[in-house]
């Protein structure tokens, strides 16, 4: 399964390019790359960039696809299942469970579903920390087209398997932060690096 890490948004709740921002020397974008290499489940990493930031990803030496539409992460997955089955997880979550995304992806075999997606128990989804299909592209692709980009949405509207986040260990729940201001950031610093 390919992995598909999400790093093409603008950071405009953290006030500029997060994702290149470093911790303990490296990329915080790289942080959340190299734990993904740890899963066993998946076979190749690619970034999935905008325009506007692509030349500076390929710097990374990843390989780097384009989402052209723009339109938020509707648009990144859409993107990325142009590849085949996906792993999607945004760049900001450095603090990824190489074992919680090997247990997303057998779970999605098992399951035989269009996607997999941990679910918390007030309903709140994690679609950026997800297994899905390439023939889940069609319905985004639909979706896009009559200009409807809640990703959430159609997720719920869709043959989904949830994973109840309640339910796994502890440990793993920390897979599930990612970074969206400074303070969050100098948190995961103090935490894991």
């Amino acid at each position: 399964m390919i992995g598909a890490v999400l790093a093409g948004g603008s950071g405009r709740r953290f006030g500029g390019d997060k994702l290149l921002v470093r911790i303990s020397g490296r990329p915080l974008l790289l942080h959340t790359v190299e734990r993904l290499k740890l899963a066993e489940g998946i076979d190749e990493i690619v970034l999935v960039a905008s325009p506007r930031n692509v030349e500076r990803l390929k710097a990374l030496g990843l390989p780097v696809v384009v989402d052209e539409l723009m339109v938020g992460p509707i648009g990144g997955v859409y993107t990325a299942l142009s590849l085949g089955d996906a792993f999607v997880v945004a760049g900001d979550m450095p603090l990824l469970v190489p074992e919680f995304v090997d247990y997303i992806i057998a779970q999605f075999g098992k399951a035989g579903k269009a996607l997999c997606v941990p679910r918390w128990g007030n309903g709140y989804l994690e679609p950026l920390h997800a297994a899905y299909s390439s023939s889940f592209r069609e319905l985004l692709g639909d979706r896009i087209e009559s200009g409807d980009y809640a990703l959430n949405m159609v997720i719920r509207e869709s043959d989904a398997c949830y994973l109840d986040v309640e339910k796994l260990p502890g440990g793993w729940k920390k897979s599930l932060f990612n970074v969206n201001t400074r303070e969050d950031l100098e948190r995961v610093s103090r935490i894991a690096f």
